[in-house]
């Protein structure tokens, strides 16, 4: 027995070394280089964006005196204008330029919400104050009609300046947690996120107040569902393994994508996704990794190309012994949903991806992570990471 339990021991610590091998395999990244066919976005500071704002506001006013017929020109975010960039994993926005006119009858809705958002953004840069999507919603019901109008005007708006969302000052509200290894500085409050309880530190969406201090944290984990950062801040996984944890509890909001992406660069960890085993699971990991469609002009400011895929792997039900009564059945949607996600470019180039898709759809069962609690409530945090962490047993 004690024979056993020594060469138990040493393959862990091997295994250990070799993750260790990988973080310092890490070290020598480069930074992100854009295809010459896909628009430059800019993360910028709020005097550059007020002086972009101006810039186009002096275009606009030019045109008037020189032509009387003035128009913005902004990029396309059509999927025909949508790129996948191969060699960094992300989805980018191509150079494809559309043009809204201010004398189209069909146009003065738009154009008009499209200059009351410009204002908005020009009173919060101004006074150095955030809103979130809503309260730009409510500055002007009557003229917005609906959410998505404004919603679809703060995209353009941030489009046409060629930077980000965060940079005009308009926030998504805030839904993601972080907690473990990480100090940082909000303004003048220095937090430490080891020090918190069990809820953790609400992701700020004003992340532009938000400096990161410190971390002795050895990797990053994502999890998709709030039970399953509940279960982690329970046992302090970070104590023993050193990690920072983090949760959109559920679909990757933008503050938790844009954290995670500062997360990544600043302190070079790697990062890990745990999800449930189902396509809309794959999906959000795909978020991560290389970005929406919808947001494909902020990509290299929101997508971590460099995640990998930790779990809940289809092949992991057979291999963790997971019950028949804790899978659950695929339905059409799933179905179809898989079958989308195997016809991606970038899930044809990762072999391991596509084959753990297609063996979803061959046995059309899906499993949320609590199925792991079928053998107990510590066996996510004593057995199932452990193994996958030290094994590299990843995608």
């Amino acid at each position: 027995m004690a024979k056993k339990q020594e060469t138990k021991i040493l393959d862990l610590i091997a295994a250990r070394n070799l993750f260790l091998e990988y973080l310092e395999r890490r070290s020598d990244r480069k930074e992100i280089d854009l295809p010459p066919d896909t628009v430059q976005i800019d993360d910028l500071a709020r005097k550059e964006t007020l002086e972009r704002l101006y810039k186009l506001v002096d275009s606009v006013i030019e045109k008037i005196y020189s032509t009387g017929r003035p128009s913005i020109e902004l990029p396309s975010r059509t999927s025909s204008n949508i790129i996948w960039d191969e060699e960094n994993d992300l989805l980018l926005l191509g150079k494809q330029i559309m043009e809204k006119h201010f004398h189209s009858l069909t146009s003065v809705a738009d154009i008009t919400r499209l200059m009351r958002v410009l204002e908005k953004v020009n009173e919060l840069l101004v006074k150095d104050l955030h809103a979130t999507k809503r309260e730009i919603f409510y500055s002007d019901v009557k003229l917005f009609s609906e959410q998505k109008n404004s919603d679809k005007s703060i995209e353009d708006v941030a489009s046409m300046l060629y930077t980000t969302r965060n940079s005009t000052h308009i926030v998504a509200s805030a839904k993601g947690a972080c907690i473990g290894r990480l100090r940082i500085r909000d303004r003048s409050d220095i937090i430490d996120l080891e020090g918190l309880g069990t809820g953790g530190w609400m992701i700020s969406p004003m992340l532009d107040n938000i400096e990161i201090l410190e971390s002795d944290a050895e990797f990053i984990l994502v999890l998709e569902k709030d039970a399953a950062m509940i279960r982690l801040s329970e046992a302090r996984f970070w104590r023993r393994y050193p990690c920072i944890i983090l949760t959109a509890k559920g679909a990757a909001d933008i503050a938790t994508r844009m954290f995670l992406k500062r997360l990544n660069k600043e302190l070079n960890l790697p990062v890990f996704s745990l999800v449930d085993s189902d396509p809309y699971g794959h999906y959000i990991h795909s978020v991560y990794l290389r970005g929406s469609k919808r947001l494909s002009y902020e990509s290299p400011f929101l997508a971590t190309p460099d995640i990998k895929l930790l779990g809940v792997l289809t092949r992991d039900l057979d291999k963790y012994k997971i019950p028949d009564d804790c899978r659950i059945p695929m339905n059409k949607t799933d179905e179809k949903r898989t079958k989308e996600m195997l016809e991606e470019d970038f899930v044809k180039k990762n072999k391991a991806w596509e084959t753990d898709l297609k063996l979803a759809l061959k046995l059309k069962v899906k499993a949320e992570i609590q199925a792991l609690s079928s053998h107990g409530f510590e066996f996510l945090t004593d057995v199932y990471l452990p193994e996958k962490l030290t094994t590299g047993d990843w995608i």
